[in-house]
């Protein structure tokens, strides 16, 4: 993989809860400085859209951290950040109902915000809570649903992406490895298991760390 294509796997992102326009905006430079998309929090999605150093993708989160909001919030929350400009939409799943056994019920949420915005969904399994029978359930509600892509981690829980688990992700949707990925050693080794995209605050290394990032061409890995 090129560093190009490399690059553009990675959503460089901030999210923690003391998140300023200043931090956003900074994720923002870099992302488009580095040709990574950006993944933000989306009270800043709006201005984001309309930062004149924007980079080519804005990814937003919804039901975040816990999942727990109502159907209909999610879907408005979703809804809410493409009109405002978001190009794609990370959703967490509601961990309680299926651990609960509720597995129709966490399909129906996210299929109807799939239904309700034209940008691609991930959703969010949150992997660190689940066992790997509830990992499999997880995913398969992810299907039922229509969503774009399955994704490990809010990184708001103990544990984030591990190889096992995006291999077994892996079999159902493309998969973003999203928690704990540092490097770009990390990065590829979850690439290499089957992940799609990279999900990491640290997307400058990452990028930074592969063999092209000093600017010379070279054939594709």
């Amino acid at each position: 993989m090129n560093r190009e294509e490399f690059a553009a796997s990675i959503d460089h992102t901030v999210l923690g809860p003391e998140t300023t326009w200043d931090d956003t905006r900074t994720v923002l430079d870099e992302a488009a400085a580095h040709g990574m998309n950006a993944c933000i929090p989306p009270c800043y999605v709006a201005e984001a859209a309309n930062y004149e150093n924007a980079p080519e993708a804005i990814a937003t989160v919804v039901g975040f951290p816990h999942g727990q909001h109502a159907p209909e919030v999610k879907r408005d929350e979703a809804v809410t950040a493409w009109e405002a400009g978001a190009d794609e939409v990370d959703i967490v799943i509601n961990v309680g109902r299926l651990k609960a056994g509720d597995d129709g019920a966490v399909a129906d949420e996210l299929a109807d915000v799939v239904a309700a915005v034209p940008v691609p969904v991930k959703v969010i399994i949150e992997t660190a809570l689940l066992d790997d029978a509830e990992k499999r359930r997880a995913c398969e509600a992810a299907v039922a649903a229509d969503a774009d892509m399955v994704k490990t981690s809010t990184g708001f829980a103990d544990g984030g992406a591990t190889l096992a688990d995006v291999e077994l992700m892996s079999e159902y949707l493309p998969v973003k490895a999203s928690g704990g990925v540092g490097s770009y050693e990390e990065a590829t080794a979850m690439l290499d298991a089957g992940a799609v995209r990279i999900g990491a605050s640290s997307g400058v290394a990452i990028a930074e760390g592969h063999p092209e990032a000093d600017g010379e061409t070279r054939s594709a890995d």
